[in-house]
């Protein structure tokens, strides 16, 4: 009979180190959303793909400044009991505002040039399959994802060094947007 030195009772404990160092760092779901938000709920990166954009300027800039604005909402909002809620409030304003541009045929210029028109989509329009499985791709997926991977846990300084450090990146991104589009 061999001799045991702890007593396994099957529970695996929330703290265990094992399972925080497998855990996903805030910073890569922040960064991952922002990137996602940035190119793949991106019209204008969809129309240079389509050889229908204006310049490639423009779809350079709008990937910039999308992922930088976003990386800057998201890093502000990215602690424990947030960073999830946020991402996920992102994805689907994303992906709304990304079929709404492609529905009406709107430039990506009237996210930041303020025009008068709705960005978002028509009802009606929610209930064609193509905007559902827009919605599907841009939104859902990722929401599943995140929702399925949890942060890791990190102390309050810790957190707060790894959300001024994606702040400070994401502003980065954003004024070489503001700076690409002029």
């Amino acid at each position: 009979m061999a001799l045991k030195l702890f007593r396994s009772t099957g529970y695996s404990s929330l703290l265990m180190p094992d399972e925080s160092r497998a855990a996903t760092h805030p910073s890569w779901l922040v960064l991952g959303a922002s990137l996602w938000l940035g190119l793949v709920c991106n019209v204008g990166v969809w129309r240079l793909l389509d050889g229908t954009a204006p310049d490639v300027r423009t779809a350079l800039a709008s990937i910039l400044l999308m992922a930088g604005a976003n990386g800057l909402f998201l890093s502000l909002l990215g602690w424990r009991r947030t960073t999830r809620l946020a991402v996920t409030l992102a994805l689907l304003v994303g992906a709304l505002a990304a079929c709404g541009l492609w529905s009406q045929q709107l430039p990506i210029d009237s996210l930041w040039h303020g025009t008068s028109r709705f960005v978002l989509p028509a009802w009606a329009s929610l209930l064609r399959w193509q905007v559902l499985l827009l919605i599907l791709v841009l939104a859902v997926v990722p929401i599943v994802w995140v929702w399925n991977h949890s942060p890791r846990r990190l102390s309050g300084p810790a957190q707060l060094r790894a959300n001024l450090a994606t702040a400070l990146l994401s502003g980065i991104v954003f004024v070489a947007g503001l700076l690409a589009v002029d």
